[in-house]
């Protein structure tokens, strides 16, 4: 079982930027004292739901205050920049960690962001499958070129080359974070791990797995290659003493981030979109993810991984909005959860 912080850098309600900015690093860095595996760093723009708008900025800035953790993106938003430029990043990143980086990497939504930074909603909407193999190719290949879709150039030499990293082993690991049948066939096709989102509860994860392994053997991708693949969980975490003074804790926050950060998302297109209850949303996160003692964490946990077959968990454990009591929440998440699961 592989136990995994999602970093959000949320900014709850009467907070500034560099507050939240903070807790996320140093919740990185008390990651890596209580033994988890991986740090998870999402990417938003424009919005105080995360006010990190480069998780692959972060990345760097984590792999160098941490020595054994694995630190991730999850992810960044392959419409709103080029291909090349994520994978000269992935690259570097990769090399001068020594293997430490994975890229996730999404579709995002209908946001301003397109608008922002150039991009067309056809890119949102159609164009990430191209972009995805582009940036495959960047990260495998020892000099790529393009000359069909949204990106054309003539070929040029891939530098630096990701393979050097590991004395020839393979680049960093790429995650597809997957919200729909298109996506999964996409991530099965190319043999892609997967990254499911927090909303989603372990039967429809079990169905998930199973449609991707599907699409993964029907494109002849090698049957060790799809029991081997590693898909990723994302969650909410919060440890107490009681069930209940957990899941007060997460109540008494999270509801207030949730209402001020999703309002603030604005589509491109004007497009109606549908909000959440942040309290009948939160309280759904409670009763799917491991909120409570830290034998129910681990029931919970053991059950998903038995249910979905999913051992690599990314939990989100800010949710308090506490510096200090994000720290007592991972410390009890490594000490406490972890030893019951190994």
């Amino acid at each position: 079982m592989h136990l995994g912080s999602f970093v959000v850098a949320a900014q709850f309600p009467g907070q500034g930027h560099a507050e939240a900015l903070h807790r996320a690093v140093r919740s990185a860095e008390v990651a890596e004292e209580a033994g988890l595996a991986q740090v998870w760093l999402a990417e938003h723009h424009f919005v105080p739901y995360g006010v990190c708008p480069s998780a692959v900025t972060l990345a760097a800035t984590l792999l160098g205050r941490t020595r054994r953790l694995r630190v991730g993106t999850a992810v960044s938003v392959l419409p709103t920049v080029h291909p090349v430029a994520l994978g000269e990043q992935a690259a570097l990143l990769h090399i001068t960690s020594g293997g430490r980086f994975s890229l996730g990497v999404g579709r995002g939504g209908p946001w301003v962001d397109l608008e922002v930074f150039g991009a067309s909603l056809e890119a949102y909407e159609r164009g990430f499958p191209g972009s995805l193999d582009l940036l495959l190719r960047w990260l495998r290949e020892p000099a790529v070129g393009s000359g069909e879709g949204r990106f054309r150039f003539r070929e040029v030499l891939v530098v630096p080359r990701p393979s050097e990293a590991l004395e020839g082993g393979p680049g960093p690991e790429v995650v597809v974070a997957c919200t729909s049948p298109a996506s999964v066939r996409l991530a099965g096709e190319r043999g892609l791990p997967m990254l499911l989102g927090m909303h989603v509860g372990d039967e429809e994860k079990a169905a998930v797995v199973r449609s991707w392994r599907e699409h993964a053997l029907a494109a002849g991708r090698p049957e060790e290659e799809v029991r081997s693949a590693a898909h990723v969980s994302a969650g909410v975490c919060q440890i107490a003493d009681r069930t209940e003074d957990a899941r007060e804790t997460l109540l008494k926050a999270m509801p207030g981030w949730l209402k001020q950060g999703l309002a603030a998302h604005m589509t491109v297109d004007g497009r109606a979109r549908a909000m959440r209850d942040p309290y009948a949303y939160t309280e759904m996160l409670c009763g799917l993810h491991p909120v409570g003692t830290p034998r129910l964490c681990a029931d919970r946990l053991a059950a998903t991984a038995e249910r979905t077959g999913i051992r690599r968990f990314a939990l989100l454990t800010e949710g308090s909005g506490d510096l200090a009591a994000t720290e007592e929440n991972l410390r009890r998440l490594g000490g406490e959860v972890l030893p019951r699961l190994v």
